[in-house]
């Protein structure tokens, strides 16, 4: 089985295509998708789709899997990052992809086994738990592939 995995923004939005071959987890692709803050915000939404859009059709994923948003503070963020992750549903929704939600909270039990893990914890234990290839510069990228291996975690083939 094959899923894309989203890690939701506005300006960076981690991205993961993951398969699952045999009980093996297997990293297929990963980026931190950018928008600039020099676009308008219709044209960063509308970049975003597009991209979404251009990788489910490259790599045929059956689902999606995607963190829910939490947010302390700064509404005006929490709003761009809604808006994003519309687009990110939308384009799944209209490809028929199998959607799942995960919390931040849920994602870090899957992943480190213990719910207060620190971003250093999830991303020590994702490179122990999926072959990474390339050099990963953002951390958006790193909880894309826990959000998918959250989802295989979730939903046992």
């Amino acid at each position: 089985m094959k899923i894309i995995a989203i890690d939701p923004g506005y300006e960076r939005v981690g991205i993961a295509i993951l398969e699952k071959n045999n009980g093996k987890e297997v990293l297929l692709f990963s980026e931190c998708f950018k928008t600039l803050a020099t676009e308008t915000a219709e044209e960063r939404l509308h970049l975003i789709g597009i991209e979404i859009s251009t990788l489910i059709k490259k790599y045929a994923p059956e689902a999606l899997a995607i963190e829910t948003l939490f947010f302390k503070t700064n509404a005006k963020t929490a709003m761009r990052v809604s808006e994003a992750r519309g687009v990110m549903l939308y384009e799944a929704a209209k490809n028929n992809l199998d959607i799942k939600e995960f919390t931040p909270l849920q994602i870090k039990v899957a992943v480190t086994g213990y719910g207060k893990s620190d971003k250093s914890q999830v991303i020590m234990m994702v490179k122990k738990l999926i072959t990474i290839t390339e050099k990963i510069k953002y951390d958006d990228e790193y909880d894309a592939i826990a959000t998918g291996l959250t989802y295989f975690a979730c939903h046992r083939q």
